[in-house]
């Protein structure tokens, strides 16, 4: 993580600290010498509940971070702000909560770039193409830029979602399958679980696979039932979902370093003060930061755990993995266009990445 980012952050919050023991200042001038009035007591009013409807397990990183955001919430808000956490996909799948604060629902959810490109601004894709990003600096660099503060405003201007935070490093994604990777040619006929969008199917496509679009809920039963053959996700998430107990391969190829972005309605969002939009913004950043802590440990203990179970993990050679790189080109030539995405987006995000 970028000493930059967190500098930022510390700062932010001493500022927000300074604004509410500011408002918390009472008057002393109102007592009488006859009459000394007690401490007052503050009171809530207007109490803001916010369901927050995610998909991972409540073992996952992701899970105690939203528990940290919370808690720092209730803190920070005086209990102005009530979060209510959702694991599971208790609340509903990712579709159905974005439609839901499309309708102006007090809702929040866990996306990523290919889900945010489908609403309105396709450039958010970038996050989630094979290959994008060489290290996790790069990432960090182009969620502070200015650049991306445009997009995220294009995006609650029209698309009616507001990104939170998008500090929340969800992971290296690998591949689990019933079978032996090692190149992108042993994609070829595998049937691959992907997010349901356009750009995770478009891009294993041309990376060689058959994508299968599925909510992350359904993947052990359709695996379990040859429904699919292999899954895409950080190990941490392959373990806590116990996938390894139907595919014991995984190649760790490291196509996608996915960061996380949590939402809620722009219309919704609006109805807030500006001292609980501030709130709630710099406490999910505070919270990504302690998520990402865990995250190294997590697929440490994750890996660990699957190889006692006979699950065999492939790390690849140099020349390995620059056949899955060079594979990814076709996607950017080809595929981008089709998506709306900006011509010339990918060398204008590497030159943000590496100005820095």
């Amino acid at each position: 993580m970028k000493q930059t980012m967190k500098k930022r952050l510390l700062a932010m919050l001493l500022c927000g600290a300074t604004a509410l023991s500011l408002t918390a200042c009472g008057n002393s001038d109102t007592q009488t010498k006859e009459e000394t009035a007690p401490p007052e007591v503050a009171s809530v009013d207007n109490v803001v509940t916010i369901n927050v409807g995610f998909e991972n397990a409540t073992t996952e990183p992701v899970a105690m971070a939203v528990e940290k955001w919370e808690q720092l919430v209730e803190e920070k808000s005086g209990g102005s702000i009530q979060m209510e956490l959702f694991p599971n996909s208790t609340l509903g799948k990712k579709n159905d909560l974005i439609d839901q604060m499309l309708m102006g629902e007090n809702v929040i959810t866990i996306a990523d770039g290919a889900f945010l490109a489908d609403y309105g601004v396709p450039d958010f894709g970038i996050f989630y193409a094979p290959y994008a990003f060489e290290s996790w600096d790069e990432v960090w660099t182009l969620v502070e830029s200015d650049w991306y503060k445009e997009l995220c405003d294009k995006l609650a201007a029209t698309g009616g979602l507001r990104v939170l935070t998008s500090n929340w490093m969800y992971g290296a994604r690998d591949i689990l399958s019933t079978k032996e990777i090692r190149t992108p040619s042993d994609l070829t006929g595998l049937k691959l679980r992907v997010s349901s969008n356009d750009l995770s199917v478009r891009s294993f496509e041309d990376l060689g696979a058959t994508p299968v679009g599925m909510d992350l809920a359904d993947v052990y039963q359709a695996m379990s039932g040859k429904t699919i053959d292999a899954f895409e996700n950080p190990i941490y998430c392959m373990y806590n979902r116990s996938f390894h107990e139907v595919a014991k391969h995984v190649v760790k190829n490291e196509h996608i370093l996915a960061t996380s972005m949590w939402i809620c309605g722009e219309s919704f969002f609006s109805t807030l003060t500006e001292e609980q939009q501030q709130i709630l913004m710099e406490c999910a950043d505070e919270a990504g930061l302690y998520n990402n802590e865990m995250i190294d440990e997590a697929n440490a203990n994750a890996e660990a755990e699957m190889k006692k179970v006979g699950v065999t993990f492939i790390e690849l050679t140099p020349e390995e993995k620059e056949q899955w790189i060079e594979a990814a080109q076709k996607f950017f030539n080809e595929s981008t266009a089709a998506l709306g995405w900006t011509e010339g987006l990918y060398d204008t995000v590497k030159e943000i990445c590496t100005a820095a």
